[in-house]
C-alpha cells in the first residue's frame, strides 16, 4: 500500500519547517541518521494501544518533548530497521524478538539536530511490562488506538523550544501531552494510512 508520505507530514509541519524542504538543502547538511519504532500492541483487554515515550529534560534540543522510541545508528546495527528494534529494547524493554516489522514510513529530517529519521510500524504481539532507561526516559505514554484516531485530538497550539518562542503549530493532543514537530509529521502519516485501511 502506498505511503501518504510527505502530504501527511506537511499537515503537522511548523511553518518554521518550510525552509529546509528541499531535499539538495538537506543532503548538503550531511544529516546524522536514525530510526524510530511506531509499536502497536494489545492492552491487558486486548485493546490496540500506541507506545509514545516522553524524554528526560536535559541541555538538547528535544529535552522533555514526546518521542517515538528510538535513536542514533550504532556500528553495531545491520540496517536501519536494526536501529529501531535496539533502540526500542533499550528505551522500553520490548523484546526484540517479539516485535514485528510492518513497513518502514517516510523519512522526516529534523533540522535543530540535524538527522534524518527512519520511522518502522511495527507489532508488539506478545507484551510484557515496560521497563523504561531512566537516564533517557521519564515516562511511557500508552495511547488508545481510537483517541490516536480521533481527528478531535489535533489543535493549533503556541509551542516555545531552545530555538524559537511562541510558534503556532499543527499539534497532537494525546493523553494530556502535546505532540508536535516530527513526532507528530510521522504520527499523521500513521493516522492517514491506518484510516485508508480501517474506514
Amino acid at each position: 500500500m502506498p505511503l501518504p508520505g510527505r502530504a501527511s507530514h506537511d499537515k503537522m509541519a511548523p511553518p518554521i519547517r518550510k525552509q529546509f524542504i528541499s531535499k539538495e538543502k538537506i543532503k548538503a547538511k550531511n544529516p546524522k541518521r536514525a530510526a524510530v519504532m511506531v509499536l502497536f500492541y494489545p492492552d491487558e483487554n486486548q485493546k490496540t494501544k500506541l507506545l509514545l515515550i516522553l524524554r528526560k529534560t536535559y541541555k538538547g534540543v528535544h529535552s522533555n518533548q514526546i518521542a517515538f522510541p528510538g535513536g542514533k545508528v550504532e556500528a553495531v546495527d545491520k540496517n536501519l530497521n536494526a536501529t529501531a528494534v535496539r533502540e526500542t529494547y533499550e528505551e522500553v524493554g520490548a523484546k526484540p524478538e517479539h516485535i514485528i516489522t510492518l513497513k518502514p514510513l517516510t523519512e522526516v529530517y529534523i533540522p535543530p539536530s540535524n538527522f534524518l529519521v527512519q520511522p518502522f510500524i511495527g507489532l508488539y504481539y506478545k507484551k510484557t511490562s515496560f521497563v523504561i532507561q531512566e537516564d533517557e526516559v521519564e515516562t511511557i505514554v500508552e495511547v488508545s488506538l481510537s483517541d490516536f484516531l480521533n481527528d478531535n485530538s489535533v489543535e493549533i497550539e503556541k509551542v516555545t523550544t531552545s530555538y524559537v518562542e511562541n510558534m503556532e503549530t499543527p499539534v497532537f493532543k494525546l493523553n494530556g501531552y502535546i505532540v508536535w514537530g516530527a513526532t507528530a509529521m510521522m504520527l499523521n502519516e500513521v493516522k492517514e494510512l491506518l484510516k485508508l485501511v480501517l474506514y
